[in-house]
């Protein structure tokens, strides 16, 4: 499975950003192998509409779920609608959010 993770630098060891829309990185981690994809956030200094866009950036990536502190109600929406489970209120490193999540499952 592909999880994103809003994170605060671009590798496994950076930590988890409480932001969604506004992050500066998603890590896109493949939750079998680790290998992840680091992508800078677009949407990190828009003035409006950061979180959906936010949201197709990672659907474009293929995201299936996405692990952050806070999604709002529009960001929501957007997630819902491309189908990416959302896991709030997470926090540590990229590496540290995604196992725990595999161990979860």
């Amino acid at each position: 499975m592909k999880i994103a993770v809003s994170a605060k630098g671009g590798s496994l060891s950076a930590q988890m950003d409480e932001r969604f829309g506004r992050c500066e990185y998603f890590v896109i981690v493949d939750s079998e192998t680790m290998r992840f994809n680091a992508i800078f956030n677009p949407s990190s200094a828009a003035s409006g509409g950061a979180g959906p866009s936010a949201a197709r950036e990672i659907a474009k990536h293929g995201a299936e779920a996405l692990i952050t502190g806070n999604v709002g109600v529009n960001a929501q929406q957007a997630l819902d609608a491309a189908g990416i489970k959302v896991i709030t209120g997470a926090g540590g490193t990229v590496k540290e959010v995604v196992e725990k999540f595999v161990q979860q499952q």
